[in-house]
């Protein structure tokens, strides 16, 4: 593993990319040091214990995967290593890779693990695989949105199963939010390191010492709570102000996933009479498309331009990538 060798070298420091779900992917240097400390919070918070098995099923090249390595040799994990691809606990990938003799190709049981929502979704869909992913005692999705019937599922799951919230620049999550159990929760919950603010623009302002030297102005808007719960309701930078009312990108996604059989995202473009103006993009058909928004959505929030597209841009994590989707709906 390269990221190994570049761990184990005299730098202070480690060279990770941002996901470009808002913009262009950029490279980054963060202290190990740092990288140490959120592994350490992470694995206290969890109860992780040296001997435990951990599955790394995410490219390294990311900070998501980097962080199971550190979390690995921080806390003296057993780390298991699959090559990233959809189905991570397909048998076949699993005894390519285990090395460990407690484990045998019919009882998979790892203590801890982080995946994408895709590679759960997958899972679940595979019963030896979904049998495999309710083993695992402790399951973080962090990298995208996890879809309201995906979450109904887990609720239902005997162990821990944890969204996150964090980003590369706080090396990983700083906050968890419980989605199994008597739990589960709307509500993310930071860690005793981290104090949370907003501005009065009502975005998260995240003050993590241990984990980012500067305080951290996010573009997610929240609703925040006393106790420093928090959710989310969308980013700054994806509300379309129409006509005067402001429109939330993400609250309007959110409506339409119920009834959208497609894959779609809304965009914007600019417009001389309103400002700026609601875009869909669709892979399907755009007259069914348009169909359903007048039937479900709110007047105003209705898009004035439906557009078809082959394929709708995602960054290589699988998040959306928005700014390419402004390019496309400009057209």
């Amino acid at each position: 593993m390269a990221f190994i060798d570049e761990w184990n070298n005299d730098s202070a420091y480690v060279e990770v990319k941002t996901s470009g779900s808002t913009g262009e992917p950029k490279r980054m240097l963060v202290e190990k040091r740092r990288m140490l400390n959120s592994a350490r919070i992470t694995c206290d918070f969890l109860g992780l214990k040296p001997g435990d098995t951990a599955l790394l099923c995410m490219s390294t090249d990311y900070i998501a995967g980097k962080m199971m390595v550190v979390r690995s040799i921080e806390r003296g994990l057993k780390l298991i290593e699959v090559e990233p691809c959809g189905h991570p606990l397909d048998i076949k990938h699993l005894t390519l890779n285990i090395k460990h003799s407690q484990f045998s190709i019919f009882n998979f049981q790892f203590d801890f693990a982080a995946m994408v929502p895709m590679q759960v979704y997958n899972s679940l869909q595979v019963p030896e695989e979904k049998e495999r992913l309710m083993a695992i005692r402790h399951l973080i999705i962090g990298g995208g949105a996890i879809d309201e019937a995906m979450e109904a599922e887990l609720r239902t799951f005997p162990h821990a199963v944890w969204s996150t919230y964090g980003m590369t620049e706080t090396l990983s999550h700083i906050a968890l939010r419980r989605i199994s159990g008597p739990e589960a929760s709307e509500w993310y919950m930071p860690f005793p390191t981290v104090r949370l603010s907003t501005t009065d623009e009502g975005c998260l302002v995240i003050d993590a010492p241990e984990v980012c030297a500067q305080t951290l102005t996010t573009n997610d808007i929240v609703e925040l709570k006393s106790d420093g719960r928090f959710r989310i309701r969308g980013r700054k930078d994806n509300v379309i102000c129409s006509g005067g009312i402001k429109i939330q990108i993400e609250e309007v996604e959110q409506i339409l996933k119920k009834y959208m059989r497609v894959p779609y995202i809304i965009s914007k473009r600019k417009d001389e009479k309103f400002g700026e103006i609601v875009v869909l993009l669709t892979e399907g058909d755009t007259a069914e498309a348009q169909t359903i928004c007048q039937q479900v959505l709110p007047k105003y929030h209705q898009p004035k331009v439906y557009l078809h597209v082959n394929q709708i841009p995602l960054t290589e994590t699988g998040k959306p990538a928005r700014k390419r989707a402004e390019e496309l709906a400009k057209k």
